[in-house]
């Protein structure tokens, strides 16, 4: 009994403070309606957006360069060759192996990097190995848009294959004087080479050759590496690893009754991809198209397109609304039109840029921060805020542009030009916010831009800028 009146007693206080309470709704301190702050919501802003081409991108001496024949029903075809220099093992002098050489055989090992985009279940891919007929500089810059000279006659090696970029296997290891044992390899792609080609140019190569790296590049001139046209499928884009790739020798060296298998390696030197496009006959419409704004726009990767932006009547919010006005958030989104997500799904990262006065490509005050930039803006709060990344759930990018925005406003910054383009998808692991054009993204996105037109079925679905504004109490 004693508990039973505590809990009893403990009822009543409880029922008696509750009832107290005449609107149990109004908690917490009481907000004078003279000072309260409210914002007012502006999805409506006028926006313009139109298809263009990418820059030039570099393609030389890339940490993932691409390798591709994507046929793509929307977009185009597209493809990426590869123009690489052979260097001498440790790209040094090389002393031949005493006694009776024999290859047993050449293997070019091309490492994969993540970035594969396209059909990896039905499309069977082949690529094809071809000796250049130009020698690449050791130091020269190459963009996408140059054209190799080829000796198509001889295929120096060819490979079929399924596109399995993420499953490692086992291959031989070659101990000099031991046993061969196996090991794991990360996945990669593996071409046998026309073993004579190897021997001529190696081990029946003079001293001269063999004491001059220079020498030695200039007497191969490179390896040119091409996917099939003939493919199974609508195929797709790889990313290779060329700073570990290589030329694996293995042979066989006799000296009397003494055999012994060894293996030397040919790493490869400078390199480029050698881009080329077909686009579709819609794409190639609203990249002609003299239309101010365009309600499908295209972001293709492998510097491909991107889209303009503009936001022409800003300043008429000010007006409209009063000059003092606190900007608390502006956000722009951008969707993936309607069933283009299917089977390929959008590029996983954009990015947002402006012109400068020499129509350079320069950060938004939002994005202007971390450890790449000179001058940090107060309003840069970090990478992944400032957005741009894909969101599945719903197929939609967000900026976060408050500054920019609030700039354009008031007339504190010029639009020379501001831009949407694709990026690498790992650069939100950065402090940066990349905005230069590369070669190195894989994927692509076909958005809905900018729609005036309520009656529009993109109407929901266009690209937007979300205004948060309050005015200023004096």
């Amino acid at each position: 009994m004693k508990f039973f009146r505590l809990d009893l007693l403990t009822l009543l206080i409880s029922l008696f403070i509750l009832n107290s309470c005449k609107n149990q709704d109004n908690l917490g301190l009481n907000v004078d309606p003279s000072q309260q702050i409210n914002g007012t919501l502006i999805d409506t802003a006028t926006l313009t957006s139109k298809t263009i081409p990418e820059d030039s991108v570099v393609t030389s001496g890339l940490a993932r360069t691409p390798l591709a024949y994507f046929k793509d029903p929307a977009i185009g075809t597209s493809e990426a060759n590869i123009a690489t220099l052979l260097s001498l093992p440790n790209s040094t002098a090389y002393s031949l192996p005493s006694g009776t050489v024999t290859i047993d055989s050449a293997v070019l090992v091309l490492p994969f990097n993540d970035g594969f985009y396209g059909d990896s279940l039905t499309s069977k891919y082949k690529i094809n190995v071809y000796q250049l007929a130009e020698q690449p500089s050791s130091n020269l810059v190459y963009y996408g848009n140059k054209t190799w000279q080829v000796n198509r006659g001889t295929v120096l090696g060819s490979q079929s294959f399924n596109s399995r970029t993420h499953t490692p296997f086992k291959i031989t290891d070659i101990v000099s004087g031991a046993k061969d044992t196996l090991k794991t390899v990360p996945s990669q792609l593996r071409v046998k080479l026309n073993p004579n080609f190897i021997y001529n140019n190696l081990f029946g190569a003079s001293t001269a050759v063999l004491n001059s790296n220079n020498l030695f590049q200039n007497q191969v001139k490179g390896l040119y590496l091409t996917l099939d046209k003939g493919q199974q499928g609508n195929g797709g884009r790889f990313y290779l690893t060329l700073d570990s790739s290589r030329v694996d020798i293995y042979y066989k060296s006799t000296s009397g009754t003494t055999i012994d298998t060894a293996i030397v390696s040919l790493p490869l030197a400078n390199r480029a991809a050698e881009i080329k496009r077909t686009y579709s006959t819609t794409v190639q419409a609203a990249l002609g198209s003299t239309a101010t704004t365009q309600e499908t726009v295209y972001f293709e990767g492998m510097g491909g397109t991107r889209t303009k932006i503009s936001f022409p009547y800003l300043k008429n919010i000010i007006k409209d609304a009063g000059a003092d006005v606190i900007i608390n958030r502006a956000e722009l989104v951008v969707t993936a039109a309607p069933g283009t997500d299917i089977p390929y799904i959008p590029t996983d990262l954009l990015t947002l840029y402006r012109y400068d006065i020499a129509l350079q490509r320069t950060e938004v005050p939002d994005a202007l921060g971390g450890t790449g930039s000179s001058v940090v803006d107060p309003r840069f709060i970090s990478v992944a805020t400032f957005g741009g990344k894909y969101a599945p759930s719903e197929r939609a990018y967000h900026f976060i542009i408050t500054g920019y925005i609030s700039d354009l406003m008031r007339g504190k910054t010029v639009d020379y030009g501001t831009y949407i383009g694709p990026i690498v998808d790992n650069t939100l692991t950065s402090d940066v916010v990349a905005i230069a054009a590369t070669a190195q993204t894989a994927g692509r996105t076909i958005a809905i831009g900018a729609v005036t037109n309520k009656a529009s079925a993109n109407y929901p679905y266009r690209m937007k800028l979300n205004i948060i504004y309050t005015k200023a109490t004096k």
